[in-house]
């Protein structure tokens, strides 16, 4: 008989919304458009293209560059979307407290800065465009490159444009949140104030609007222009960075693999995947833990532990843990904790992130961290069948069940053989093969399982990726223009004289990077910690003849836990939300799934082959 497995109702964030009733209007269908072309684009080019190169003499000119730019396109008009639908991701901790009076000021005072931040970036990406379009370089078919670097400027000043709509419901206080913008604008480029004296004071400000609301993207990039400009240099280099992150020739994977998880998340395929692993392992005692885990854990994999997993998967298993007489606080943890558990497996979103920032090759990380996956995906099921309750599953295995359920996902199950065989079965490069997954996944949901209307579903789909990609790709390329500045300081440089003059032993090294990650993830998201944190650490970890692989295990498992750590836990946040719980009760209910991840942590930092094992069988390539 087929399990009954409670019907997920997705919250209304779930799906795209204009909400608000702001910022929406005539631009919302060209825009999504728009994104959905780019996506659709970077998905077939690459394909097109390798089979082109095999089959006859000649290739698409300019193809990868194409590709790049398309990257670019995405993340910007991705952005502008976020933007429109007030979901730039923001950390708002002062959302958390109670008390309402002071919000509305507080709101207003991050919009302000968002605005200002906003416009300078987009002033900056103007003046690399004229720049750029002086230089006179072509992209593919005559068409100038600036053409296309032109959806930056326009973009952030897009942003900018919609943080003010954002701002209040009412047009004098918008009026007053670009008032307030103008000042900060002109204090910056037109006052006589000595920037040197005045940056720390800035800093605070931007501090303080962080905590306010105000959207990473800002934050960063805020400190980015905070710093060169007390440092009196210009800010060109930020959109420089920025162009240069979003056009690497492998992050084109990252929209793609997003994609095929939004396909996966949004069709069937989660109950599908439910129920193959509770006629698998549903008859165990303990094995509501065990379904939660791999399902979380598989879907996390292609949705980058963005909280998508939670958002899918907590209508489907919350219902089921509790049937099996599971505390709300014990469903509550594993869930919340199982949001990030496939974190380490291919081909999750920051493994790639982290291995272009990192300059190393994308299958080495890949490979790196299978077993560690696995390692922490085995001590989260012990910890979940240890902790549930202590009775016999009235639940019998059924062979007919288990083959009627595994015949039934077989087009999901195969998926992680698309994403990987094709890498390292030498069939394809990583973008060709994230294109490849994202039109199986595309395929298996609209074609052959028809769980998406290609003309009913696939913009909206289409849609949520791309601003989920959009948000990410803003945090990312200011964050190296952040970065940027903080090598021009030549702060790697000290940091490496210091640590090897303080530090002798590498084990103590390893300790003291532990203790300081925890600390960045607790108090930054992931993408934007891989692009400032990653350059400043794999000095040191070369300084120490720390392995470049195990090095990145180890970063991304303490993001991990970052996820599930306040203030910035994002997975914290998105609990509370899809469970309608309070933030402190989320914030205990994971503490015993903290405890597991660190001890897993502790393993795989200093048990070194656990991460090498693997890579060191396959030769680079």
């Amino acid at each position: 008989m087929k399990p009954a497995i409670a019907k997920d109702t997705k919250p209304e964030s779930w799906t795209p919304i204009e909400q608000r009733g702001v910022g929406t209007g005539i631009w919302a269908a060209p825009e999504n458009l728009l994104l959905c072309a780019a996506l659709g684009l970077m998905t077939l080019l690459p394909l097109v293209e390798a089979l082109m190169r095999r089959f006859a003499p000649i290739g698409i000119s300019g193809a990868s560059a194409m590709i790049q730019h398309l990257s670019l396109v995405v993340g910007m008009v991705g952005g502008a979307v976020a933007a429109r639908q007030d979901r730039l991701l923001s950390i708002a901790v002062l959302d958390l407290l109670p008390g309402s009076t002071w919000k509305a000021p507080a709101k207003l005072f991050a919009s302000a800065m968002g605005i200002a931040m906003a416009v300078l970036l987009a002033a900056a990406a103007a003046d690399f465009v004229r720049l750029e379009r002086e230089a006179g370089k072509i992209l593919a078919y005559d068409v100038p490159v600036w053409v296309a670097q032109l959806v930056m400027p326009v973009g952030f000043a897009l942003i900018a444009w919609r943080i003010m709509l954002h701002a209040s419901r009412a047009w004098k206080w918008r009026a007053a949140a670009a008032v307030i913008a103008a000042a900060i604008i002109w204090t910056g480029a037109f006052s006589s104030l000595d920037p040197a004296s005045v940056e720390p004071f800035a800093l605070a400000a931007l501090a303080a609007a962080t905590i306010a609301g105000l959207p990473i993207f800002a934050a960063i990039g805020g400190a980015a222009l905070i710093s060169f400009w007390g440092a009196g240099e210009v800010v060109a280099g930020i959109p420089i960075e920025h162009y240069r992150l979003v056009t690497n020739p492998n992050l084109p994977t990252l929209p793609l693999f997003t994609l095929a998880g939004y396909f996966l998340a949004e069709g069937g395929a989660s109950k599908r995947l439910v129920r193959v692993f509770h006629s698998l392992v549903g008859h165990f005692r303990g094995g509501p833990a065990l379904i939660t885990v791999f399902v979380c854990a598989f879907f996390t994999s292609f949705t980058g532990a963005s909280g998508v997993t939670i958002l899918a998967l907590g209508g489907l298993l919350y219902p089921v843990l509790l049937e099996e007489k599971y505390t709300e606080r014990d469903a509550l943890g594993l869930l919340t904790g199982c949001g990030s558990l496939g974190l380490l497996f291919p081909p999750c979103l920051p493994l790639i992130l982290y291995a272009v920032i990192a300059g190393i090759s994308i299958e080495k990380i890949f490979l790196g961290g299978i077993v560690p996956g696995i390692l922490l995906v085995g001590m989260t099921s012990w910890w979940g069948m240890s902790g549930g309750p202590q009775v016999p599953s009235t639940r019998r295995f059924s062979m007919q069940e288990a083959t009627a359920a595994l015949r039934e996902a077989k087009w999901e199950m195969l998926l992680p053989l698309v994403a990987l065989g094709s890498i390292f079965g030498g069939f394809a490069t990583p973008v060709e093969a994230a294109a490849l997954t994202a039109l199986y996944a595309f395929l298996t949901q609209t074609v052959l399982h028809r769980d998406l209307s290609i003309r009913k579903d696939i913009v909206r789909v289409m849609s949520e990726a791309g601003l989920l990609v959009g948000g990410v790709l803003l945090i990312l390329g200011v964050a190296l223009g952040f970065t940027n500045y903080l090598i021009d300081a030549q702060i790697p440089s000290r940091m490496v004289d210091y640590v090897q003059g303080s530090i002798h032993e590498p084990w103590i090294f390893l300790l003291l990077l532990n203790l300081f990650l925890l600390v960045v993830g607790a108090l930054m998201d992931i993408f934007s910690a891989i692009v400032v944190v990653v350059p400043l650490i794999v000095p040191l970890g070369v300084a120490f003849g720390i392995d470049p692989v195990h090095l990145g295990i180890i970063f991304l498992v303490n993001m991990e836990l970052g996820f599930l750590t306040p203030p910035v836990g994002m997975n914290l946040f998105l609990s509370a939300y899809r469970f309608h719980k309070p933030f402190h009760e989320v914030c205990r209910s994971v503490l015993p799934m903290l405890a597991v991840l660190g001890v897993g942590l502790l393993l795989i930092t200093y048990v070194p082959a656990i991460s090498t094992t693997i890579p060191s069988w396959f030769p680079d390539r």
